[in-house]
């Protein structure tokens, strides 16, 4: 399914969006879509999850307490994003920049 005719909200040089009250489940898949991105269910569920822990503790989780939070480890995130990744996690589910070790 493409997600092409969405128009994207204003986004940051980095690709995140200039107002996170502007992002939709649309979005975030229609600006993984415009940076080439492909994004699995698994993928999807670890958004949804950082967001989910965005609204509980209104912080984005650094790298270690999210892999806590979901019950993953390093290598097995590595190997799914083949990135770090919590930027793209953030990016895409309309979150603040991750700060610090990501």
């Amino acid at each position: 399914m493409s997600t092409t005719t969405i128009e994207l909200p204003p986004r940051d040089a980095d690709g995140y969006l200039e107002n996170m009250n502007d992002w939709t489940p649309e979005i975030g898949r229609a600006m993984a879509e415009a940076d080439g991105v492909t994004l699995t269910d698994e993928m999807w569920e670890q958004i949804m999850k950082a967001r989910e822990y965005y609204e509980e503790y209104n912080q984005v989780p650094a790298l270690r307490v999210f892999m806590k939070y979901i019950g993953k480890k390093k290598k097995e995130l590595f190997d799914l994003w083949q990135t770090g990744p919590m930027k793209p996690i953030t990016k895409y589910g309309g979150l603040p920049k991750p700060t610090g070790c990501v």
